[in-house]
């Protein structure tokens, strides 16, 4: 029998779509107990995510109409929410990006995402790491958790400051670990390089480690916190070197919000990236008020790969990309 020919069976076993659907089970009994509400919201949108590192997929539904946008997140529909007075929310949803492809990724993939008024990103981290353990639950025994700045993880594993260190010092030491650095031009480029191939793969080998206040040219939608220097106010959570969470003390500030996307547009047009329209409607819900929350994203599929310990997310997915 061909390969090909075999492509009409799941991905998954049997066993690991029972642990799947424990781990949801899990999931939303954790939720209901500590009253967090469970919404949906639409896959489409008329407006893309600007972040220059997400490429969307794009569909026309109606014929004529302008094109609509995959959801890459439910963030800025949930935002609206919040808004709007729903208080805590959280949302399981399949969510898309272009390009991500390969044995920690797929182009469709499942998220977790959850957002919490009145707390900030360390109270919120206190929550992921009991989510965490509770899904876990049956899978694998996690160790004690971690927690480190940013500036912490690059002086243990690096023994740099990456808030001090010129462009220069970050070449030399990307080099000096055989890194290729051919085209990179921005500090933050040379940062993602180091945390990604450095870092990343030696965080939380133990138990649950979560990275803490970041640069704040990486602010994204978080907080940012004044001080030298200034950071921040967002986390990540890793397993055994993969990344699991992004979550952020949220930013309320509509004006502000409008900069950062008009920033990523220009930035996408400089490197090429196709344009997307920006998102009037979560603008227009910051500036209405947006109460003050934290929000984190966990991918299931990622955390089922590191709970059960598969070596390619494939074998979490009942129909992976190739057998979609």
């Amino acid at each position: 029998m061909t390969e090909q020919a075999t492509h009409w069976r799941p991905s998954a076993s049997l066993a690991m779509l029972q642990q799947r659907a424990g781990m949801l089970a899990r999931l939303r009994q954790y939720f209901a107990e500590h009253g967090v509400l469970e919404v949906e919201t639409p896959l489409l949108s008329a407006a893309g995510n600007p972040d220059p590192h997400i490429t969307s997929f794009t569909t026309c539904p109606v014929p004529g109409e302008s094109p609509r946008y995959l959801n890459t997140s439910p963030e800025f529909a949930m935002k609206r929410l919040l808004a709007a007075g729903s208080g805590p929310i959280y949302q399981v949803c399949k969510a898309f990006r272009q390009g991500e492809q390969g044995s920690r990724h797929n182009p469709e993939f499942t998220l977790l995402e959850w957002y919490r008024p009145g707390y900030d990103h360390f109270r919120l981290m206190d929550e992921v790491e009991a989510v965490v353990r509770r899904l876990a639950a049956g899978l694998r025994v996690l160790g004690p958790v971690e927690r480190f700045s940013y500036r912490v993880a690059f002086q243990r594993h690096l023994a740099i400051d990456p808030f001090l260190a010129e462009v220069d010092e970050l070449a030399a030491c990307a080099r000096a670990r055989g890194l290729a650095v051919d085209g990179l031009t921005e500090r933050d480029q040379w940062l993602d390089l180091l945390m990604g191939h450095c870092v990343q793969p030696l965080l939380g080998r133990e138990g649950p480690c979560f990275i803490h206040d970041y640069p704040a040219s990486q602010a994204a939608l978080a907080r940012i916190r004044p001080g030298d220097p200034p950071v921040a106010e967002r986390f990540e959570l890793f397993i055994d070197g993969v990344e699991l969470a992004n979550g952020f003390h949220e930013l309320q500030d509509a004006g502000e919000q409008r900069a950062r996307f008009e920033a990523d547009l220009r930035h996408r047009q400089l490197t090429g990236g196709e344009a997307v329209a920006l998102d009037e409607r979560v603008l227009g819900a910051l500036k209405a008020g947006l109460p003050a929350c934290a929000g984190v994203a966990l991918g299931l599929d990622r955390l089922l790969l590191v709970l059960s310990g598969c070596e390619r997310l494939e074998a979490t997915l009942a129909f992976s990309y190739e057998r979609s």
